[in-house]
Order: C-alpha cells, then sequence, then structure tokens
C-alpha cells in the first residue's frame, strides 16, 4: 500500500491560517493538518497534524481509535487523565512523547497554558 503524503520541504507553517476543530472536539482545540490523510472508515491512510489548546481547555471523556498514534508535545503544558470537569491529572511538559497502539484508551486531556502537540496517526499496511 502505498503512503498517500506528497514530497514537501522545508517550508514556513502559517501559524495563523488553516486551523479547525476535529469532530467531536471542543471549540478551543484545533488541528492543522500538514501532511497526508486518514480514512477513517476505509481504514487506511496516515497523516501529520498539530492540534492546539487554547489554555484552560479540556476534554472530558477518554479517547480510543483503530489507528496507530504518535504525539509529541511541543509547546505549553499538557495534563492527562483529568476528570469530566478538567480537574486531575498528571501533567507533562515539552518534550514528551507518546506511542499509542489501535485500541489503546487514552485521555481525557486539559491545558492551562495551552499547548502545541505534533501527532503522526496511521493504519498498520495491509
Amino acid at each position: 500500500m502505498a503512503v498517500n503524503k506528497e514530497h514537501k520541504e522545508f517550508h514556513a507553517l502559517d501559524m495563523g491560517e488553516g486551523w479547525h476543530v476535529p469532530p467531536g472536539y471542543p471549540a478551543g482545540i484545533e488541528q492543522k493538518i500538514l501532511s497526508g490523510a486518514l480514512d477513517e472508515d476505509g481504514k487506511h491512510g496516515s497523516r501529520t497534524r498539530l492540534l492546539r489548546f487554547a489554555a484552560g481547555e479540556f476534554t472530558t471523556a477518554p479517547f480510543v481509535h483503530d489507528y496507530w498514534e504518535e504525539v509529541y508535545l511541543v509547546s505549553g503544558d499538557l495534563t492527562v487523565g483529568n476528570d469530566e470537569n478538567g480537574e486531575g491529572g498528571q501533567p507533562f511538559e515539552p518534550n514528551t512523547y507518546a506511542c499509542r497502539p489501535p485500541g489503546a484508551y487514552h485521555g481525557p486531556f486539559k491545558s492551562k497554558s495551552g499547548c502545541v502537540l505534533l501527532e503522526i496517526h496511521y493504519y498498520d499496511p495491509v
């Protein structure tokens, strides 16, 4: 199966444009797709994205999905395992990383001051 990403050399990213709220996320959490596409219905593809949390934003329930996910905390703070009110959990600082196989429950998440994550999502080749 071919990789669905185009060749891109180093280039400046416009960090002010191209952001949108992913399905199922609150309005203060936005993604910017850098490369590729993930077809969750067809169970194939890969994508690289930035995910940013505005200060004080949080999710209220764990996530689970059927693709691999690698996450690197670029800037800001991220707390993992808060409750539905955004309380509790374990805080992390920049330069932390996670790699999750399909089916792994993770989250909920919050950020006190805001953060930017680099995420890579992909399905195993068939």
